[in-house]
């Protein structure tokens, strides 16, 4: 019989009561109080986790400056009109070399189109067709090498030898707009990605200006 047994012994039964009540009651609050720093514990890792994927994911939505999003705009309505010039190739030009440096704009700027335009929607930034206002389709050459309206009305006219050589010229002036829009990503940007394919840009199409200025010269 332990002393606190004893003790309670010569106690009225309403005492013994309450004193079981009072220990039963520090008992509950001792384990309440367990339980709480414990579940206060787990609160805080989840609590740090979620910051820190919340960081993360703000670190990555972030991961670009105003320099990209200019490239991206400018560079998919440039490449856009590069495609048309491409695809006028079809059934009008009669030089092999123009015929294969169309099928090569076609095979890389159409997906680079696709890239961009995934970008700006991750960015949350309006389009090329939303945003560039600006640019001059009304005659003479436009921003950044594009063509103005009465140029591509003239090249869809051409055939044979007229053809190729009007091509080569505009697509000469349109690269080196967009080796220009490039450069500046390079020099500016900050996303890795659109560096990148700044980078490509830049090494493709001055390759595709040599090419091109080698056709004129023969023709």
């Amino acid at each position: 019989m332990t002393a606190f047994t004893r003790a309670l012994r010569g106690k009225p039964a309403r005492h013994v009561t309450a004193v079981g009540i009072v220990t039963a009651g520090a008992l509950l609050l001792s384990a309440c109080g367990g339980n709480g720093d414990d579940s206060s514990g787990t609160d805080h890792g989840s609590g740090s986790s979620s910051a820190a994927a919340n960081a993360e994911a703000g670190a990555k939505a972030g991961d670009f400056n105003d320099a990209d999003v200019m490239f991206a705009q400018m560079m998919i309505p440039h490449h856009e009109q590069a495609l048309e010039m491409a695809e006028l190739a079809d059934g009008r030009a009669s030089d092999a070399e123009i015929k294969d440096i169309a099928g090569k704009i076609e095979k890389a700027q159409d997906p680079e189109i696709q890239t961009m335009k995934g970008w700006l929607e991750s960015w949350n930034k309006p389009t090329a067709a939303e945003s560039m206002e600006g640019m001059d389709h009304s005659g003479g050459s436009g921003t950044g090498g594009m063509m103005s309206d009465e140029g591509m009305a003239d090249l869809k006219a051409m055939k044979g030898a007229e053809f190729d050589k009007m091509f080569a010229q505009m697509m000469i002036e349109h690269h080196d707009g967009a080796i220009t829009t490039a450069e500046d990503e390079q020099k500016n940007g900050k996303n890795a990605d659109a560096k990148k394919m700044a980078d490509a840009i830049v090494k493709g199409q001055s390759a595709e200006v040599e090419q091109l200025q080698d056709i004129l010269d023969r023709l």
